[in-house]
Order: structure tokens, then C-alpha cells, then sequence
């Protein structure tokens, strides 16, 4: 699974930097009323509330504004009704997009998602054009100078990890989606910073880039990522080590 803390890494570093505090709490108040209104208010027994949730503490998005979000989620406050949506589609050089989307105006999110992928080169595709090159996993990357690789694989491996790969600059731990709370719990008590800590959608093989084409695809996600309604864009490109070192990443 080579390279997938480069993306993580890339979108951690976006994230660190981005001023944004009330688009950022927006999205998540929307993952979090989505995962409630689909599996309850308890996170004990909502794998998803309770991912949405650790996000959520991570941004340090205020208690009471998760417990509103849990509350319209649930039912006990009014709120938007609000949908889940899956995009997909091809960006420059015939790299997969699979794009997640929660909005309560599909009319609205579409045509904006059809424009952000074209602009650039990309096109959108039919459902399930790509989606079939993605699987759900727990992602977790780590500095390689931040721990001992021997203790980084008995820990993960402990907890549930399929797999521990060392990327260069990171570490990437990967694991199916219910791992996510053991994974996390366990590598949080070797006292380390998890660069990246996400259930997210990665690709089963993937496809290598033009430095140009690779430009034009990290403009498509840094665009889709920035609209209030998208909540990951997922990529099966490969960017060229020059592209990802113009990136610091």
C-alpha cells in the first residue's frame, strides 16, 4: 500500500494550516448529525458517530456544538435535512476520483463538483465507474523519527492492523474500519503524534502521473476539499516525487 501517507500527509499538513475554523466545524457537525441520524446518539455502539466525534475533539471543535450536532442528528433540535453522496469520476491522466459529500442541497453540490473536476481536466463518471478500485480502511500515518519500528509493528499488529509500511518520511498503519478505536487507543499510548488518524477510502492499485498531470489533479482536490460540502476527495494518483517535494511532503 506504498504512498498513501504522501496524500494523508499532504491533507494533514493542508488541514494544520488552514485559518478556516468555521468551514472546518461545519463539515464536521455535518458528519456528526449523518452518522447520528443513521446509527443513534451513543457512540459506544456508533462506530461512525464515535469517528466522527474523535475528529471532531482533534479540530477542538467546541463541546456544546457537538452535543447541538448530536442533538439534530438524533432528532431532539431541528435541523437541515442532509444527505450523504458519493461522486465519482477521473482526473487528469486517468487517476480515479471518489469524492463524499454531505449536503442538504444535492442541486447544488452537483453541478458544483462536475465543475470542479472539469475545469482542471478531469471529467465525472457514472456510480460505481470506480468506486469498485476503492476499499474502506483505517489509516494511520506516524514519523518514521517518532517511534521504533519494531514497537510501531507489535502494537499495530496487536491491535488489529493488517498492515504497518514504512513510506519514508511516515509510517502508514492500516487496518479494517472497526480497528479504528483499538488502532488509535493503542498507538496513542506510545506517546506519539498520529500525523493521520482516518477511516478513509484507499486505492487497490494505482496510477502513475506526468508532474503536469500531477498539478492539475492536486488542484482538482485542493478545490473539491475547500467546498462546505465535500468531506474527502480519494485519489488512486500516483504524484512523482518532484511534485510531492514542491509540496514539502
Amino acid at each position: 500500500m506504498a504512498g498513501h501517507s504522501h496524500w494523508a500527509g499532504i491533507k494533514h499538513r493542508k488541514a494544520a494550516a488552514d485559518k478556516k475554523r468555521g468551514k472546518i466545524f461545519s463539515k464536521l457537525a455535518k458528519a456528526i448529525i449523518s452518522a447520528a441520524r443513521t446509527g443513534g446518539g451513543d457512540p459506544t455502539t456508533n462506530l461512525g458517530l464515535r469517528y466522527a466525534l474523535d475528529k471532531a475533539r482533534a479540530a477542538n471543535m467546541p463541546r456544546d456544538t457537538i452535543a447541538r450536532a448530536i442533538k439534530k442528528g438524533t432528532g431532539e433540535l431541528e435541523g437541515d435535512q442532509i444527505q450523504e453522496l458519493t461522486y465519482e469520476g477521473y482526473g487528469p491522466g486517468g487517476a480515479a476520483l471518489l469524492i463524499q459529500a454531505i449536503t442538504d442541497n444535492p442541486n447544488r453540490t452537483a453541478p458544483d463538483v462536475r465543475h470542479l473536476i472539469e475545469k482542471r481536466g478531469g471529467r465525472l463518471g457514472k456510480p460505481g465507474c470506480v468506486a469498485w478500485n476503492f476499499e474502506k480502511k483505517t489509516l494511520i500515518t506516524i514519523r518514521t523519527d517518532a517511534v521504533d519500528e519494531d514497537a510501531l509493528i507489535e502494537a499495530a499488529l496487536d491491535a488489529g492492523a493488517d498492515d504497518v509500511t514504512n513510506e519514508g518520511a511516515s509510517f502508514a498503519v492500516t487496518g479494517p474500519p472497526g480497528a479504528f478505536g483499538a488502532l488509535a487507543q493503542a498507538l496513542r499510548q506510545l506517546d506519539l503524534t498520529l500525523d493521520t488518524c482516518d477511516i478513509t477510502y484507499l486505492p487497490k492499485s494505482r496510477v502513475m502521473l506526468s508532474p503536469e498531470d500531477a498539478r492539475k489533479l492536486i488542484a482538482i482536490i485542493e478545490g473539491l476539499e475547500d467546498h462546505d460540502d465535500v468531506q474527502s476527495a480519494i485519489t488512486n494518483g500516483d504524484i512523482p516525487d518532484a511534485v510531492l517535494a514542491e509540496l514539502g511532503a
